[in-house]
């Protein structure tokens, strides 16, 4: 997915769900939701696709070029396609962080709305 744009993006993460990693140019939601396999990434159990940072022949072909190295690791892709396929991007997750955002805010207010002393 070498986008140049993308505001969300809801094929990265079909594939995602069914162990098929993407490949995705860093932008918008792509960056949001793929997390880059490197050696790193790999060895935490947080790769979960390729990203390649400039909308170019040459970076793209370096993306693909690494995800065909992985794939020629059978134990280390299947660990990847099992992460990528954990991803949650339900609502349930994103539901929690809002209602914490609100509280915090109705603390905050609450605080800022105390009447002064004289």
């Amino acid at each position: 997915m070498p986008s140049r744009y993308e505001p969300c993006g809801l094929n990265q993460i079909y594939s995602l769900s069914y162990g098929t990693l993407p490949i995705v140019r860093k932008t918008g939601g792509l960056a949001d939701t793929v997390t880059d396999a490197n050696d790193q990434t790999i060895a935490a159990n947080t790769a979960t696709g390729f990203v390649f940072e400039q909308a170019n022949v040459d970076q793209l072909i370096k993306a693909v070029n690494r995800a065909l190295n992985l794939y020629r690791n059978k134990k280390s892709l299947m660990q990847v396609r099992l992460t990528a396929m954990a991803e949650n991007f339900s609502w349930e997750n994103s539901s929690r962080e809002y209602e914490r955002l609100y509280r915090l805010a109705v603390q905050d207010g609450s605080k800022n709305n105390k009447p002064k002393s004289h």
